[in-house]
């Protein structure tokens, strides 16, 4: 004992020796690396909340002259895009409907297969077969987008053209079930771990009452789970809508919107494939560039309110996995 406080240390549990009372330079030196560490994560946060202000602001900024000088009505409500006409037409409904359209189309084929795998992961295989599965289907999120867009264009656009008798690849439905492929992992990620975050309680009372294992799946942990759920959807969605390279090379770029509604063979033209495909070659300063970001505009306030959605239903679903 008389060592121990001879020495003045404490054997910390990472192997170094820590003064058992401080000396006021070590108090203050303490009192300063606290607080400049603090201040140093604030302004790293900070910054990341300021870099999408300023998108915001820039992209905002350059669309304003295109909301004073044209009817945003006309821009909204008419199909006739034609930026480089004379007069020029604005109609970006064709471009927010193909987007939309792409997207939901996407969704149909994501979301079952989607919820599907994540319930197979969360409550029929092993823990050590998830945790082999899960990292797998993870990796098609770091497949680069334009790998797809080519495996669509060279590979699944001519398929379509030779058994379905397709007029042409480049469709809503080409594009789509790669979209939907690329939306797979997070679905199936945030659905899993809501899914998992029910609890073992909530099924081990359903087999305690006689219920099957489909019968729990599907009337206790599913229903538990809806806002993670749903959320996951939302954040694919969000994927899905924001892509540029595969709707730019997969979907035909047809300023159209399809007639009958429900034919997927039929070519059409996103919001971002306009933007990726005009901004290059538009004059700045030139309405057909104000234009390009008033769609910006468009997309912006889209992807900000499904966010929104997303952290409703993400808080909702971790407030009700606290509960349990």
């Amino acid at each position: 004992m008389d060592n121990i406080v001879q020495n003045n240390k404490l054997k910390s549990t990472a192997g170094r020796d820590q003064p058992l009372i401080l000396t006021p330079l070590q108090d203050m030196r303490g009192f300063l690396f606290h607080h400049l560490g603090r201040l140093l994560l604030f302004l790293i946060t900070c910054s990341s909340m300021l870099l999408v202000l300023l998108i915001f602001f820039f992209v905002i900024r350059e669309a304003i002259p295109f909301l004073t000088k044209f009817s945003l009505a006309e821009f909204l409500a008419t199909q006739s895009w034609y930026p480089e006409a004379q007069p020029p037409k604005f109609g970006a409904l064709s471009l927010i409907v193909g987007s939309l359209y792409v997207t939901i189309s996407a969704l149909v084929f994501a979301v079952p297969t989607g919820i599907l795998a994540a319930i197979f992961l969360s409550d029929i295989v092993s823990l050590k077969v998830r945790d082999f599965i899960k990292p797998v289907i993870e990796i098609l999120a770091a497949i680069p987008s334009v790998a797809y867009g080519f495996f669509a264009m060279l590979v699944l656009a001519p398929w379509m053209q030779t058994k379905w008798g397709f007029t042409t690849g480049a469709n809503v439905l080409n594009a789509s079930i790669i979209l939907s492929i690329m939306v797979l992992p997070t679905i199936i990620s945030v659905a899993e771990d809501s899914i998992s975050a029910v609890g073992r309680e909530l099924r081990e009372a359903s087999y305690a009452l006689g219920a099957t294992r489909f019968e729990t799946i599907f009337k206790v942990a599913i229903p538990a789970a809806h806002s993670g759920i749903i959320a996951a959807i939302v954040l694919g969605m969000m994927r899905a809508i924001g892509e540029t390279m595969v709707v730019w090379m997969a979907s035909g770029n047809a300023n159209q919107i399809p007639s009958p509604w429900w034919d997927l063979s039929q070519s059409v033209r996103t919001m971002t494939a306009t933007i990726a495909g005009d901004m290059g070659e538009t004059p700045k300063g030139s309405p057909h560039y104000w234009s390009l970001f008033a769609i910006g505009v468009v997309l912006l306030i889209m992807t900000f309110l499904l966010n929104i959605i997303s952290e409703y239903f993400l808080a909702s679903a971790k407030k009700k996995a606290g509960g349990y």
